[in-house]
C-alpha cells in the first residue's frame, strides 16, 4: 500500500471516529468511557497521519 493510500485510509477512519463521537455526544446519557476511547483512537490515527505526512513531504512541508 502506498503512503498516500495509507493516508487516505487513515483520513477515512479519522472522519468515521469523529462521526461516532458526535453521535455518542448527541445522546442525553452518553458514555464517558466510550467517548474517551474514541478520542484516544482518533488521536492515535492523527499521530500516524502526521508521521506519514512527514515521511512523504518532509517536516517543513506538512499541511496543517
Amino acid at each position: 500500500m502506498s503512503i498516500q493510500a495509507r493516508l487516505d485510509t487513515l483520513t477515512e477512519k479519522h472522519q468515521a471516529l469523529e462521526a461516532a463521537l458526535s453521535e455518542e455526544r448527541s445522546h442525553a446519557a452518553f458514555d464517558e468511557q466510550k467517548i474517551s476511547d474514541l478520542k484516544r483512537q482518533k488521536l492515535a490515527i492523527k499521530d500516524q497521519m502526521a508521521m506519514l505526512s512527514t515521511q512523504t513531504l518532509g517536516p517543513d512541508q506538512r499541511p496543517s
